[in-house]
């Protein structure tokens, strides 16, 4: 790296340390820690949202999948919009009724208090699976751009976070989220226009070369012939298929609206409801639209290095080395100093807008949920607040120390166990919500039995995945299921063996006033 490189991303440091000291001032109650006193304007909780949604994961994955495959990934962001509309009309009013803060407070009017010491237990051990996951890639990325070495890449991004995200809370997170939007949005659009600016014939032959090749159709890389082949639209549970993968997305975006936690605690900080709804849509109309943007800076490298062969990028089509690699070596070989600043710190934005708002969600967890709830009752806010910042900070240090092990170990499936144990410990969390919402039985025995069931499953099929059943279960599995469709069918195990077990067991009368979308009083909103 450069100087000006090195300038541009010592800028980008300090400004972020920046917010989060002047928010540090405000940050002395737990409402104004966790939710900034529910006075923010829809358009910029919005613009948070998107900051935190777009990771590192759509710098990198997106553009390697569009470069070695087709669009067939980008299937699952087409169910986004249906998904907010369904969260606009039916989630916002049962988070935003009775000022929550935590998501799974919901969970203990509804089920009990043990549904919602489950619910916030397994997702802050989601979270901190997924934080170690986020600095570790966001790192080896650092790492071959700049040449650092990944443990200081660890340590940079961490520190940097951690700090503003303990002192300034949900505030500080919010406007470093709007800040690093614009930072990555500017970064992802100079990696598309140094491609077009190189193309001998522009933006038109790269369409030609991704037309000709069918790069921009919804296929699959098949590795033993090397080629793309068409997915299939119809249902089925043992293949890919364009339906399946629509169903799958509008699971994935439903839970994001109505049992994540980061989501959930951003629109409860909006003034009003309507900004609340505002900000949904917002993220939504900015989030879909840049996915398709990374798949097509994908589309956009492969034009290039056909058009200026590359032994590197090659490797990388043909799977010799990782398809992931393919940004990392465009930025060190094609940008010009300045420009290679710009984006590090366009995927240092993508990945701390992320991670600063998991640490913060899983310090409101803790606190509201478990701390406050059930460990150490009737102190002073005060108390509380303090008690935040230090499971803020812890939540960094398990962050730090899970990228760590990541980079120094020698398994090459560590990243898949960490996957398949973040998939397992979110079980049916949104069948759990579902079974809330749109029933009136169950209670927490029901959920129990449901629970006990979607674990067991997802249980079942990690360990497949990771090849520790007998050969006889193993083959019947990959014969008749694919994997992919995990989350999805555990979620539908969850609501149905709740449901069953609710109509079995003998019901006990509770007030469900506002609970269920059944049982709304009328009440007016904010």
């Amino acid at each position: 790296m450069n100087a000006i490189d090195l300038a541009v991303i010592v800028l980008y440091f300090v400004s972020m340390a920046a917010i989060g000291w002047y928010f540090s001032r405000r940050a002395n109650t737990t409402e104004q820690y966790f939710v900034g006193g529910r006075s923010y304007p829809g358009w910029l909780i919005g613009v948070s949202l998107f900051g935190a949604m777009i990771s590192s994961i759509t710098f990198v994955a997106y553009p390697a999948d569009a470069y070695k495959t087709a669009y067939l990934r980008y299937v699952i962001c087409i169910t986004l919009p249906l998904a907010v509309y369904i969260s606009v009309r039916w989630f916002v009013p049962f988070f935003r009724r009775g000022k929550i803060t935590s998501v799974f407070e919901y969970l203990e009017g509804r089920f009990g208090p043990g549904t919602r010491v489950y619910g916030a237990s397994v997702f802050i051990l989601s979270q901190c699976i997924r934080l170690a996951m986020i600095q570790y890639l966001t790192a080896l990325l650092m790492h071959k751009v700049t040449g650092w070495s990944p443990e200081v890449c660890i340590l940079l991004g961490s520190a940097v976070t951690a700090y503003y995200t303990v002192a300034g809370g949900i505030e500080a997170v919010i406007w470093t989220d709007f800040v690093q939007s614009i930072v990555l949005t500017l970064g992802g659009l100079l990696i598309l226009g140094v491609i077009v600016w190189k193309m001998p014939e522009g933006i038109g032959q790269i369409f030609s070369i991704a037309i000709e090749d069918d790069k921009l159709t919804l296929s699959e890389y098949n590795a033993q012939d090397g080629t793309l082949h068409p997915v299939p639209w119809g249902f089925s549970l043992s293949q890919k298929t364009v339906f399946m993968l629509l169903i799958v997305g509008l699971f994935q975006w439903l839970a994001e609206y109505s049992t994540n936690q980061e989501s959930i605690q951003k629109y409860c900080a909006s003034k009003t409801t309507a900004d609340a709804r505002r900000a949904m849509w917002v993220c939504c109309w900015m989030a879909a639209p840049t996915w398709l943007y990374f798949m097509f800076v994908g589309t956009g490298l492969y034009a290039f290095y056909k058009v200026f062969p590359d032994d590197a990028a090659v490797m990388m089509l043909n799977g010799t080395r990782k398809a992931e690699e393919i940004l990392p070596h465009f930025v060190t070989t094609q940008l010009p100093a300045g420009l290679s600043g710009i984006v590090v710190a366009a995927v240092l934005a993508a990945a701390m807008s992320s991670m600063s708002s998991a640490m913060n969600s899983i310090s409101a967890v803790t606190i509201t949920d478990l701390y406050k709830r059930h460990w150490v009752r009737g102190r002073d806010d005060r108390h509380y607040v303090a008690a935040a910042k230090w499971v803020t900070l812890l939540s960094s240090v398990i962050m730090v120390l899970g990228a760590y092990w990541l980079l120094k170990s020698e398994q090459k499936t560590l990243q898949d166990v960490w996957t398949e144990l973040q998939s397992i410990a979110a079980g049916g969390l949104l069948g759990l919500y579902m079974l809330g919402f749109f029933t009136t039985r169950g209670d927490g025995r029901a959920v129990a039995l449901g629970i006990a069931f979607a674990v067991g499953f997802s249980l079942l099929i990690s360990l497949n995945g990771l090849g520790m059943l007998p050969e006889a279960w193993s083959g019947w599995l990959n014969l008749y299921f694919e994997g992919y469709y995990t989350g999805l069918v555990g979620n539908v195990v969850m609501f149905t063996i709740g449901f069953l077990a609710a109509s079995l067991l003998p019901r006990r009368a509770r007030d469900l006033t506002n609970l269920t979308v059944w049982t709304q009083d009328g009440t007016p909103l904010d």
